[in-house]
């Protein structure tokens, strides 16, 4: 597995040896789509980097994957929930006995609008 140390003459090789490169004009419009104001420096660093990701894609695109079924997920499905099962409701005076205040069985509040 290749890998940029983060350093721009290292990922600068890296990039050279593959090929895939992005221009100046492509790290702008990137930049632009992400809002972001980048310094000519900054927007040569990115350069570098973005390259070598697509460096890292484009050797992915090499490995054969016709054995291996398309999956969204490497983890099983399984439901976070719990079942939902019927079961008897609480008293209402059980639940009223934790209220501020109750009148004829119902939550009594204050009024919202007038």
């Amino acid at each position: 597995m290749i890998t940029c140390p983060g350093r721009i003459t290292d990922c600068r090789l890296l990039v050279l040896e593959s090929g895939m490169r992005l221009n100046q004009e492509e790290v702008q419009h990137i930049a632009e789509l992400a809002r972001l104001a980048l310094s000519d420096r900054e927007k040569a660093l990115y350069q570098e980097q973005l390259s070598a990701i697509l460096q890292h894609f484009e050797r992915l695109q090499e490995l054969d994957t016709e054995a291996i079924p398309p999956t969204a997920s490497v983890l099983p499905l399984r439901s976070v929930m719990r079942a939902d099962e019927p079961s008897p409701s609480s008293l209402q005076e059980d639940i009223l006995a934790n209220a501020p205040a109750a009148d004829e069985g119902c939550f009594k509040v204050p009024a919202v609008m007038e």
